[in-house]
This record gives structure tokens, sequence and C-alpha cells, in this order.
């Protein structure tokens, strides 16, 4: 029995696919995705941009108005959850890839036969991520979604964001021509 603990064994594996048996799927920890400044600042200023004339409105009108996030939590971008995974390739070594994102609960199960398309990861200390799961066994194809940059700021703030730029493009033509 293959308990997956005896860590000297372990590879990272340098292919882009990998087939083989899974062995375990350790406990998953969150890790967070960076937001970089210089984009969210420009979202924010071509949103702000097009606020104007809805805060002109609310004014005039007094309507009441939505919640807006604020910077510290724009900022602090989303996370998403990590999941060790562990396998035994046709070789016969012990790898460790990560799985990034969320997968039904039934899809892996230990001693699945699986072919993994594998990416490796900005550090080079990590191991390769998992881009997609072909389950040789159940033949199910999974592919884990995680967070984006732009799924955490949102349909709402980047439509806005849109609109505003449309608004300045707007104004700045019109400059232009007089």
């Amino acid at each position: 029995m293959d308990s997956g603990l005896d860590t000297r064994r372990i590879v990272h594996p340098t292919e882009r696919i990998v087939t083989g048996r899974l062995v375990r799927l350790l406990d998953g920890y969150t890790r967070e995705i960076r937001v970089g400044q210089p984009v969210l600042v420009a979202v924010l200023a071509a949103a702000a941009f097009a606020r104007l004339p809805a805060l002109l409105l609310r004014a005039l009108f007094s309507f009441g108005g939505g919640t807006r996030r604020r910077w510290k939590e724009l900022k602090q971008g989303p996370e998403y959850l990590v999941t060790p995974v562990r396998l035994r390739n046709t070789a016969g070594q012990l790898c460790e890839v990560e799985l990034h994102g969320h997968l039904p609960q039934s899809a892996l199960h230990p001693a699945d036969q699986v072919q993994l398309t594998l990416r490796p990861q900005r550090d080079p200390e990590l191991p390769p991520r998992i881009e997609r799961i072909v389950n040789l066994t159940t033949g199910q194809l999974l592919t884990p979604r995680t967070a984006t940059l732009w799924s955490h700021l949102g349909p709402p703030l980047l439509l806005q964001a849109m609109i505003g730029a449309l608004l300045l493009a707007g104004v700045v033509a019109c400059s232009a021509l007089t």
C-alpha cells in the first residue's frame, strides 16, 4: 500500500502530459491572486468617469446609491483553492502536481487512472499545475476553473469602466475637432 508520505521519492513532472494512477488528494489550502495596481487604477479611473453622470442624476433626483467596494477590498485579490495531488506515473514514480480551483467531489478517486495536461508555474519550486484532467477510469474530461482578476473586479465595475473609457474617448474626440 502506498501511503504517499515518503517525500524523498516525490518528483515534479516536467512533461506536458502525464498519465498515471491517482494516489492521493491532499488537503487543500487557499492562495491569493495578486492584483496589479496600474490595472486597478486604470479600471477605477475609467469607472469614476462613467459614474459622474450617475452622481449628477442621483443628486438631482435623490436616488439611493448602491454599495461600492473599497480600494483595500479590490486590491486584495481573489483566493482560489490549491489541492496538492499525488499520482504514480507509468514509470512508477510518485509525482506531485497542483489542482487549482474546484472540481465535483465525485470527479476523482484514489486509484483512478488519469491523464493530466500540466503547465509549469512561475515559481520553479512549485509543482506544475493541472490544466485539464481526463479520468480514464470514468471517461470524464475535467477542467478546473479558478477566479481571475476580471471576475474579482466584477461585471458591473468592468462595464462601468468601459462606458467611462468610451465617454472619455468621446470627450477627447470632440475636443480635438474644435
